[in-house]
């Protein structure tokens, strides 16, 4: 049996430069999904809640490090569920909301020039921009749900320090920007509108 690579988790992300950050994006390489498709075989008895928490079974799985791993075989069907996927089995897994949560973000720049990173729960470094749109929707009760896709369908939800600390951006851009909150990320503007 060979060892499997473990996966680290990321130093504190405020203190990394832009340099930094490209390096462990491209670094990061994940298992191409996308391309396995064997037979469905079963219910992995799996399920991640809205805030972010894997279960199985019932409990919680407590090692950060198998999360990160089972978050790399995670991919949304066409129909709109989840599995986890393997080259050689498929195995459903139940998904609250979103099955990421963006939990640190960090930006650098300012206006058009600003690039906006974030940590998932997962410790993954998205890059808010034409890769990694993020979109700010309003729920039934007219509060704001924003998200950020990751890959292949899957989106993390922001959780509230850092949705408050985008907004804060949003509402000082806005001022630039004929009065509609919104940011500048990787040469894209996001609004905070529907």
């Amino acid at each position: 049996m060979t060892a499997q690579p473990i996966i680290e988790p990321l130093p504190d992300l405020g203190a990394l430069d832009l340099a930094t950050i490209a390096r462990l994006v491209a670094e990061r390489r994940l298992p191409p999904v996308e391309k396995w498709n064997p037979s469905y075989c079963g219910d992995s008895e799996m399920r991640i809640a809205a805030d972010g928490t894997w279960y199985h079974q019932g409990s919680p799985i407590g090692r950060p490090a198998m999360v990160r791993l089972f978050s790399t075989v995670l991919r949304r069907e066409p129909d709109g569920s989840h599995v986890l996927v393997t080259p050689v089995e498929k195995l459903s897994i139940a998904v609250d909301d979103a099955p990421f949560l963006a939990v640190e973000a960090t930006s650098h720049g300012e206006g058009r020039t600003r690039t906006i990173v974030l940590r998932l729960n997962t410790d993954e470094l998205i890059v808010i921009g034409p890769d990694h749109p993020l979109r700010v929707e309003s729920a039934a009760d007219g509060s704001p749900r924003p998200a950020v896709m990751v890959r292949g369908g899957l989106e993390a939800r922001l959780n509230r320090p850092v949705f408050y600390q985008l907004a804060e951006i949003a509402l000082a851009e806005a001022e630039q920007h004929d009065g509609t909150p919104g940011l500048w990320s990787g040469g894209m503007w996001f609004a905070f509108t529907d």
